[in-house]
């Protein structure tokens, strides 16, 4: 990352020479990156009498005033009340390399069930395209990122864009985004039951039984159906380009669900691409890392220069599976 440097940064001032005895004089380098402004409890709608926030971190250049690309972040929280600073060290540092980052809190799936955490999330991306200037966001560049449950609304979020589940919030602006982040997010709920898991994916008080409205997923499938992103790919629609990172020992969220929407974007031609990291978990091994933070800003990077996914044409870019090495 080539930093910009404020005007007081690119100044040539004169050392001083003083050094009082015993005054210890050392060299040091600036390692971190931009400094972060906070703009924090940001209202960006009230709904089912909830009150929704976002938190917001911009980078700052002192004496500049640029627009940083945004990054939407989704906590997860099995659709129940987030903790919406779970992953703040993890932002932060995305913040330094120079995004904005906008953490969405969205309506717990007790007060409300499915769909309503994806109208939050695209009420979220709706009410920052229509305040960028404030927040000093570049409103041409948003990538949408969650983890677990918020890595599930993220997707579908991403997916369905200007489609369907569709807020009345701001109807003037887009909710469609430039690529999605996808770490270890549920897919298939369904599926998920038939894999090891130290958690309970069926029961009408599982945290997917209570997304759907306090039902066993098993009575209700047709309830269960329209909560698989992959059910609203559409072949003849432009699906974002789509990074997927999950640990391949999580007890959580079974890796089968990641596998299960890959290969169904392989199949319908959509720009994919899927990171296993090894012998890691639900978000710890290897995802609070630097290597971890490089793909996804290189996958958001490369994505901004390409632009979206494309469906129309017969060739699209390679889908790639790595598998990077780590130590729990």
């Amino acid at each position: 990352m080539k930093k910009i440097l404020s005007p007081m940064e690119k100044l040539n001032f004169p050392e001083s020479e003083e050094l009082p005895e015993g005054v210890r004089e050392i060299e040091a380098e600036d390692t971190f990156g931009y400094c972060t402004e906070l703009y924090p409890d940001v209202e960006y709608a009230e709904h089912s009498g909830k009150k929704l926030h976002l938190q917001i971190m911009t980078p700052t250049v002192f004496g500049q005033d640029l627009k940083w690309p945004l990054i939407v972040y989704v906590q997860g929280s099995s659709w129940h009340k987030q903790k919406l600073f779970q992953s703040l060290p993890t932002l932060a540092r995305m913040c330094e390399r120079g995004y904005a980052i906008a953490i969405v809190e969205h309506r717990e799936s007790e007060l409300a069930p499915f769909p309503a955490q994806v109208i939050d999330v695209k009420t979220a991306i709706r009410f920052l395209r229509l305040n960028g200037q404030r927040y000093h966001i570049d409103t041409d560049k948003i990538s949408l990122w969650g983890d677990s449950s918020g890595a599930h609304s993220a997707l579908i979020a991403g997916i369905t864009g200007d489609t369907k589940y569709l807020p009345e919030e701001y109807p003037e602006v887009s909710t469609e985004v430039d690529c999605i982040v996808d770490w270890f997010g549920p897919t298939d709920l369904m599926a998920a039951v038939q894999h090891p898991a130290v958690i309970d994916h069926d029961s009408s008080t599982s945290p997917a039984g209570i997304l759907i409205g306090g039902k066993s997923l098993h009575d209700h499938p047709e309830d269960v159906y329209p909560t698989n992103p992959i059910v609203h790919l559409q072949r003849d629609r432009q699906t974002p380009p789509i990074l997927i990172m999950h640990g391949g020992s999580d007890p959580l969220v079974p890796f089968n669900q990641s596998c299960i929407l890959y290969e169904a974007l392989k199949q319908m031609d959509k720009e994919v691409e899927f990171v296993k990291l090894k012998n890691a978990g639900h978000g710890w091994g290897g995802f609070m890392s630097e290597t971890a933070l490089n793909i996804v800003e290189n996958f958001i990077k490369r994505e901004k220069q390409n632009g979206t996914g494309n469906t129309d044409t017969t060739q699209t870019k390679s889908t790639i599976q790595r598998k990077i090495s780590t130590q729990i």
